[in-house]
């Protein structure tokens, strides 16, 4: 394993965390290269069975690069797919046999007669007798020799869902309703998913030689905790992995939270205390026995395994008040200071900025910064195609009402109305529609920009190049990206920054924005020897856990209700049936709500001062997410 990775004990699965994601999809492509070369050098095919989504693109991106920059010979390659939507054709925009060609297969010298996928447009009668003749090619081929694999929040591999017999060979399944809601984005509404797909069985996956299953964001910890260290059940089919005598999961540390070594190591038996370490103990015994931290005594860090903390620290009086110092250290009201300074929040989506720090936002501009937000992306694949059609036939009424250029907004409303029915569903909006949508989500974000004092010369709209493709599934982010980011930052010279740091998005765009901030950052720091002080803040997903928060700001309910206001102002948003989050059907005013008194009653469990709501935040360390 590579030196930027650690294994994790206590597991029933190896598994390895590595430093980014990007370290360990470099890792998986350099296995597979190596191996294809090896087998090159005896003549041999390499069969690889292969998996889609965005955990694999950056394994793909890598190989590609390998190969025409290093000469990674594909000839000898053999390939086979997971999965396929059941009633995709290949050419659909959604469809796997797509995904692959664009994403690998026409960038590499694989022969097309060795490409294997699975065929969503078998009819029904012929699915039973197709799925015998894809497990045949898979024999003839020798099996499989490195199957990459991901993880569905509901446990599955492939599309192996959850309660299915762990010998199943290819076969026609029916979706999960989880895997279905997660897919939702990618075929713009939940009702656009198909409900049935063509995959893989847990049997055919684990007579492959070598498997590797990846897993990056919180929103994998607790599938992936469930996986390598609950019991093996037909509950979580990723479970029955650990029956593999060559099977390894690799994560990022957001997947690995949860993990027993990760989440209180202690329990596995002796580590290196520090203080961030003695701080996650303390908080978590609080939470195991529902005690203030001040209330704890020598007992309950007996009875829970911390005695070593008391042999090391004294007693537990004196534990506990140190962390309790601590964590009042974190509570700031003026989180950039009590001198005017000028702050930037960068904001992926056009509504992220009042979603996850909308109280700070008003913080900030009350204590007379100068405050700009940065939106990032348009984000104008969530605004619904009713919408659209509504703005586009008001133009045209205004236009009549006030005798402006009625023949061409006729001309467009026409157009858009005919783009939109005449669209399959789940297929991408024109051109037209989607500049429409983009000035909706513009003209919400102006609106609660309002809302918090911030005038439309303080909000920048980036529209970063990386974001234009009108799909869910995104161009890789270029240095015109960075330079577009990097400009911004020169241009205003802010003192303190705000960026989403929350990898649990499920859509990838916050993971996608931090990076192309981090890397425009880091050129601004070579360049002139310091950068301004990062703060991150968390989506609309979860908030920060307590034992890593470093700024809490307090929020009064008259906070709360002006960051409501400015959430409403989204008003093309308040539907999450088109995008549902993580098993969470909430609007994103409840959601943001409820998590902000949440952390808000934590500190009150804790012992420390009560307040109505608060926003928490971690300061960047220069490292990567």
């Amino acid at each position: 394993m590579q030196p930027n990775a650690r294994t994790v004990p206590g597991t029933q699965i190896p598994s390895y965390v590595f430093s980014s994601d990007r370290d360990a999809t470099r890792y998986v492509a350099d296995v597979m290269a190596e191996t294809i070369r090896s087998r090159n050098a005896l003549g041999q095919k390499t069969v690889l069975g292969l998996a889609t989504g965005s955990t694999p693109v950056s394994i793909y991106r890598h190989l590609i690069r390998m190969h025409q920059e290093e000469s990674l010979d594909f000839s000898n390659v053999v390939t086979f797919n997971l999965d396929e939507y059941y009633g995709l054709t290949p050419t659909t925009l959604q469809s796997y046999h797509r995904f692959m060609h664009e994403t690998l297969f026409k960038h590499v010298n694989i022969p097309e007669e060795s490409i294997h996928i699975p065929d969503g447009t078998v009819a029904p009668r012929h699915v039973e007798a197709y799925c015998r003749k894809y497990e045949e090619a898979i024999k003839r081929a020798g099996g499989i020799d490195i199957q990459i694999l991901g993880i569905g929040r509901n446990g599955h591999i492939g599309f192996n869902e959850p309660f299915g017999s762990r010998d199943t060979r290819t076969r026609l399944i029916t979706l999960d309703r989880v895997t279905r809601a997660d897919a939702a984005a990618d075929f713009f509404k939940l009702d656009n998913v198909p409900t049935q797909a063509l995959t893989m069985g847990i049997g055919t996956i684990l007579e492959a030689k070598k498997i590797i299953l990846l897993a990056f964001g919180e929103h994998k910890a607790k599938i992936v905790r469930d996986a390598v260290e609950g019991p093996m059940t037909e509950r979580v089919p990723a479970s029955f992995l650990r029956e593999h005598f060559d099977a390894s999961f690799l994560l990022d540390a957001a997947a690995a939270e949860q993990l027993t070594a990760e989440a209180s190591p202690w329990v596995l038996g002796h580590v290196e205390w520090d203080d961030a370490l003695v701080k996650r103990a303390v908080l978590w015994l609080c939470e195991q026995t529902k005690k203030a931290l001040l209330k704890l005594d020598d007992e309950d860090f007996r009875e829970h395994g911390l005695y070593a903390l008391l042999r090391e620290f004294g007693t537990s009086s004196r534990i506990a008040h140190r962390v309790f110092r601590g964590m009042m250290d974190t509570i700031e009201y003026h989180p950039a200071s009590t001198e005017p300074r000028r702050v930037l929040c960068f904001s992926p989506h056009p509504d992220d900025d009042v979603i996850s720090m909308g109280g700070t936002l008003i913080r900030l501009i009350e204590d007379r910064h100068e405050v700009h937000v940065a939106y990032m992306t348009s984000g104008n694949i969530a605004v619904f195609d009713h919408d659209a059609r509504q703005v586009a036939d008001l133009l045209t009424g205004l236009n009549r009402q006030f005798g402006i250029d009625d023949e061409k907004s006729t001309r467009l409303e026409t157009e858009v109305s005919h783009a939109i029915l005449s669209k399959q569903a789940g297929e991408p909006d024109s051109q037209s529609v989607r500049k429409i949508k983009t000035a909706i989500r513009w003209s919400e974000a102006k609106s609660a920009g309002d809302v918090c004092g911030l005038g439309e010369d303080r909000l920048h709209f980036l529209d970063l190049p990386f974001y234009q493709t009108g799909t869910i599934d995104k161009k890789p982010p270029t240095e015109e990206d960075v330079r577009l980011v990097r400009e911004l930052i020169e241009r205003i010279q802010p003192s303190q920054l705000y960026v989403a740091g929350d990898l649990s998005d499920p859509h990838g765009t916050h993971r996608v924005c931090a990076h192309i901030i981090f890397r425009a950052l880091e050129e601004i720091e070579a360049a002139k020897g310091s950068r301004p002080e990062v703060l991150l803040y968390r989506g609309a997903w979860q908030e920060w856990a307590p034992h890593v928060i470093q700024i809490a700001v307090p929020l009064s309910p008259q906070d709360l209700k002006t960051k409501k206001e400015a959430i409403f102002r989204h008003e093309s948003q308040k539907d999450s049936a088109v995008f549902p989050g993580p098993d969470d059907p909430r609007e994103f005013w409840q959601r943001a709500e409820d998590r902000n008194r949440r952390t808000a009653a934590i500190y009150n469990e804790l012992g420390l001062p009560e307040y109505y709501a608060m926003e928490a935040f971690v300061r960047w360390d220069g490292q990567e997410l």
